[in-house]
């Protein structure tokens, strides 16, 4: 799904349940086999599309704390 064919569909986006309120976070929307990311400070600007595996393997990774900085 190319990124103009994501903002043509009326996605249900959703935050974070974290999200710190202050706008410097991500939402994302489902699509059958995409998942559309955006900025939610510029919710008119270009968004990324990708498929649902790499999504899943991304969140597993951020969950296994893959991306977390040292301490």
């Amino acid at each position: 799904m190319s990124t103009e064919e994501s903002r043509k569909q009326n996605f249900a986006w959703r935050k974070a349940s974290r999200s710190a309120g202050n706008g410097a976070c991500v939402e994302v929307a489902s699509a059958p086999g995409h998942v559309a990311i955006r900025d939610s400070k510029n919710p008119d600007r270009a968004m990324l599309a990708s498929s649902s595996s790499v999504w899943r393997s991304f969140m597993a990774d951020v969950k296994n704390g893959d991306y977390d900085l040292p301490l």
